[in-house]
């Protein structure tokens, strides 16, 4: 875990780490939902949003704006280890997971689309849709339940030589569990070398590490208001035989271009706040000689820390007893799960998860309701769940704050 003086300066760079600006104190464990944001990227944002130049003109502002926007892309492969392809700003992660999407089905050659049944519904509606369009067989392979995760194993057993387009959920904003990213897309490549692989990296991307290169993939999707940036856009990065394809851009337009329209400076300029932020926790961490080392050290750093608090959660610490010792609760996924990253959802049989949530933050401590919806359904259903309790957690998160949510759970279950 950090040593408190690096964790007391972590939390120092994040706006509202102890305080609601509507409720006053608490403990934020709703980061699935939305991380805390960087104060440089409030900065950021602010100062770039009174900016009255635009991109592409013929003056001094204008030349900058262009100069952020390329050291963003850099900052963007550097991000996901990623070489050559596109970076792509837009809207949404889920909108860019549709235009990917809808641009790999479309383009493609003649073969089937997989998928999991883990998968959010960003990925697993859109591939639903335009394999529709696209008249391809929509394979979904089934996760376990147990586990929830889904295998290299099981998307061995059912990709096939004509699979033309799959989807890969990097972790789940339900169960809290990674999947092995490169072990899956090595399965499709085995037996569809050709296949465009499309990642959903929207939970993972503040929790562990992402090297797209090594992975081999052609898409990767992020959502930046949960890796400490802000709402408003997205992220993606597309390879260059994904970029080759035929999709929206403007007639006479430059090549390869994906983005429609102008988009904002600011955006550009915070999600390089991000990196840099990153780049400076990796510094903290180790005697890294390299951005690409820090960035990697960083993400270990932070996957170690949030694992000892999610172990301290589920097993408990000191005289509390953690919620796997707690009266009726079920934890999705397991109570022992290698593969979980800040996040634990569960259950309390005979408590609507609604009244546990209000509870909590009666005691100053923000969780959320998933409900068995087009959200969740996927997972709670199978469990014969309509509802959990989830609690996410991120790296500014400290052990103090897991000992009050035990303290407030036992309070509420005792």
């Amino acid at each position: 875990m950090f040593e408190d003086a690096l964790l007391s300066e972590i939390r120092g760079r994040f706006a509202h780490v102890e305080d609601c600006p509507f409720t006053g104190k608490r403990v934020f464990f709703e980061n699935a939902g939305g991380a805390l944001t960087l104060n440089a990227v409030v900065e950021t944002s602010t100062r770039f949003a009174a900016i009255p130049d635009n991109q592409g003109r013929d003056n001094p502002a204008s030349r900058a704006l262009v100069e952020v926007i390329d050291r963003a892309r850099a900052d963007v492969r550097d991000f996901l280890g990623a070489e050559g392809g596109s970076v792509i700003f837009g809207e949404s992660g889920t909108e860019l997971l549709f235009r990917l999407i809808r641009d790999a089905c479309l383009g493609a050659g003649p073969g089937s689309a997989l998928g999991s049944t883990v998968e959010h519904p960003a990925s697993r509606s859109a591939m639903a849709r335009w394999a529709g369009v696209s008249s391809r067989r929509h394979v979904l392979i089934p996760h376990d339940d147990a586990t929830g995760r889904v295998t290299p194993d099981a998307y061995a057993a059912h990709v096939m030589p004509d699979t033309a387009v799959a989807t890969i959920l990097h972790t789940s904003p339900v169960t809290g569990i990674g999947m092995d990213l490169p072990g899956i897309a090595d399965a499709i490549r085995a037996v569809a070398p050709e296949c465009f692989i499309i990642v959903d990296g929207i939970q993972h991307a503040c929790h562990g590490h992402i090297d797209v290169a090594g992975a081999g993939v052609d898409g990767y999707v992020i959502s930046p208001y949960k890796v400490f940036s802000r709402h408003g856009y997205g992220v993606a990065w597309a390879s260059d035989r994904l970029t080759a394809l035929a999709h929206d851009a403007l007639i006479s337009g430059p090549e390869g271009n994906w983005e429609l329209g102008t988009r904002d400076t600011g955006a550009y300029a915070t999600f390089s706040d991000v990196v840099s932020y990153f780049d400076w926790l990796g510094a903290q961490v180790s005697h890294a000689a390299t951005r690409t080392e820090r960035l990697a050290e960083a993400r270990r750093a932070i996957h170690a820390h949030e694992a000892a608090l999610c172990q301290a959660m589920i097993h408990g610490t000191g005289n509390l007893a953690g919620l796997a010792d707690l009266p009726g609760v079920t934890v999705i996924g397991g109570t022992d799960n290698a593969g979980r990253e800040g996040l634990v959802s569960f259950w309390a049989e005979g408590r609507p998860s609604a009244e546990i949530v209000t509870a909590l933050n009666e005691a100053g401590i923000r969780t959320h309701t998933r409900k068995a919806d087009h959200y969740s359904g996927n997972v709670l259903d199978p469990l014969g769940q309509a509802d959990c309790i989830r609690v996410s957690l991120a790296h500014y998160n400290s052990m103090g704050e897991v000992r009050a949510f035990l303290t407030a759970m036992r309070g509420i279950l005792g």
